[in-house]
């Protein structure tokens, strides 16, 4: 067999459907989860259930959307780095006009600087259409990065990347500044839901929330995060769905809300790293292009509109098997019985087959 056709098969089951609302999409929907983690198809599917009790179902607000890449420059000394820094806030305009050189889709935002000694860290911010922008923002960031070396003076070549972007790791500046789409999610749940659905309490998760996701979180030095388990729901869509399944690492950095309203459960999650794309590396294979199909994010829409309906689904997706564990944990015993039944049970029918 030739090894270019080999593909890694993991199991993947459509859960919902979700009921969305929002600034950039109203929807309901099923949502595809590609995972070995079996009980987390009807974890997810039980908040989902909730959300179609409530008639606006999650809402989904889009705060910001921007993709990101850090070069590295150095100057003899801090004080020509300075100098070079205020340059570049000073000619964004003409720094745009060559990022569209590179891209019909790639726009020049924002350039931000931090300065370590004699280094120059640039941090160029892009908007990038319906792509997730990995490859359109280096190939941008490197003509810039040419560009400001022939005509800045007292500065030379570090690096194409100078990890201030941040890419791929567990730091707090994607969260400050912004990279990919910042997503927050809320969803208002009846008493009577909570009890009949949930078997819990508004107080109890409220306390649990407090306890294990912020108090627990801030112990272990957790970083501009706290919540159950976000990484389990993004791991799941974004190898249905095509991404680049290594921005997890910072698209699980989000704080989970809860709040106890006179019985009723107001709950969110925030979503400030979400990184996903409707075009690019990954989109071109059958079952990601059927399922882009079939979450309508292969509409015909303006520039950027497929990306963000996406997005929204992503981060509704993660409220839905975020508050389903929380709901569980308040429970003895409730987790632990879920995975052993799950577990055992693909178990039995893998041996009978």
């Amino acid at each position: 067999m030739d090894s270019a056709q080999l593909v890694a098969g993991v199991p993947m089951k459509w859960v919902g459907p979700v009921r969305i609302s929002g600034n950039v999409a109203t929807a309901e929907t099923e949502v595809p989860l590609a995972t070995y983690e079996s009980p987390l198809w009807p974890s997810v599917g039980r908040g989902a259930k909730i959300s179609r009790q409530v008639e606006q179902g999650i809402v989904a607000t889009l705060v910001d959307e921007r993709m990101t890449r850090s070069v590295l420059v150095e100057a003899e000394d801090a004080a020509t780095a300075y100098a070079a820094a205020r340059q570049l806030t000073e000619r964004a305009e003409e720094f745009d006009k060559i990022v569209q050189t590179c891209s019909r889709f790639a726009r020049l935002i924002n350039v931000r600087h931090e300065i370590t000694g004699n280094l120059l860290f640039i941090r160029f911010e892009f908007t990038t259409g319906d792509a997730s922008g990995h490859n359109m923002v280096t190939l941008a960031s490197d003509a810039l990065l040419s560009h400001i070396l022939q005509t800045i003076p007292g500065i030379s070549y570090g690096s194409i990347s100078g990890n201030y972007c941040t890419d791929k790791k567990a730091t707090a500046v994607n969260g400050i500044l912004g990279r990919g789409k910042n997503v927050v999610t809320e969803l208002l749940i009846p008493r009577a839901v909570v009890t009949d659905m949930l078997h819990t309490t508004a107080a109890k998760i409220v306390q649990l929330n407090i306890r294990k996701n912020m108090l627990g979180t801030l112990l272990a030095g957790g970083i501009r995060s706290a919540n159950a388990h976000y990484a389990n729901m993004l791991l799941g869509f974004y190898l249905a769905t095509g991404q680049d399944a290594a921005n997890i690492i910072e698209g699980s950095q989000g704080v989970t809300l809860a709040e106890d309203r006179d019985g009723d459960l107001y709950f969110s999650c925030t979503l400030p790293n979400l990184i996903v794309g409707s075009v690019g590396n990954g989109k071109g294979l059958d079952f990601v292009e059927t399922n882009l199909t079939r979450l309508g994010c292969r509409d015909n829409r303006e520039p950027g509109e497929n990306a963000r309906r996406l997005a929204a689904i992503a981060a509704a997706t993660v409220l839905c098997g975020e508050l389903s564990l929380l709901a569980a944990q308040t429970n003895p015993g409730e987790l632990m019985r879920a995975h052993i039944q799950m577990e055992r049970k693909n178990e039995t029918q893998r041996i009978g087959a």
